[in-house]
């Protein structure tokens, strides 16, 4: 008899803690919003970043000169750049300490980043002539708007899945509040 009563405590205190988690887990995607609006947010705050890296880019890597690679290179890492600096500048203001903002900043906008640099590049290599063009060029203008559009609605599915998971923006959201 003693050894049922120890089992079913046990068991009891096991679905308590399930209970638990799954109850913070749900409060936690109510506070934070795991809903579309929530991510489209988080991605485009993404997108700002992104968008001024690449602009960024490709004005420096034209007035250098530089052919497709390297200046698509330069924006890709200039995206990185500002997209994590945007970040950051959100949780320092939250009083953390740099180390701990920059751990906070590469978690929240890595993926993030990367899928919109991804899409937002690839449609740029395939579409005919988007990559030579100039910055005066009203084509350099619309592939660029249109490949961050195409981007962003990419992306923003991803964003709800890692904030509903506590990932992603999820973990900036909790050194806002």
């Amino acid at each position: 008899m003693g050894v049922h009563v120890m089992q079913h405590e046990a068991h009891t205190e096991h679905v308590h803690h399930d209970a638990h988690h799954a109850h913070h887990a749900h409060h936690a995607g109510h506070a934070g919003g795991t809903g579309w609006a929530t991510a489209a947010q988080a991605t485009l705050h993404c997108l700002t970043g992104c968008a001024i890296g690449e602009v960024l880019g490709m004005v420096l890597g034209t007035a250098f000169g530089w052919g497709n690679l390297p200046t698509t290179l330069l924006a890709i890492a200039l995206a990185f750049f500002f997209g994590y600096s945007l970040t950051l500048r959100g949780v320092l203001r939250a009083g953390v300490g740099f180390r701990t903002a920059f751990r906070v900043a590469l978690a929240a906008d890595t993926l993030s980043i990367a899928v919109m640099e991804l899409i937002d590049n690839g449609v740029i290599l395939v579409w005919p002539s988007a990559r030579d063009a100039m910055l005066g060029d009203a084509l350099f203008w619309v592939s660029l708007v249109i490949s961050l559009v195409i981007a962003f609605v990419v992306t923003t599915p991803v964003n709800k899945w890692t904030i509903g998971r506590g990932k992603g923006h999820a973990v900036v959201h909790r050194y806002h509040h």
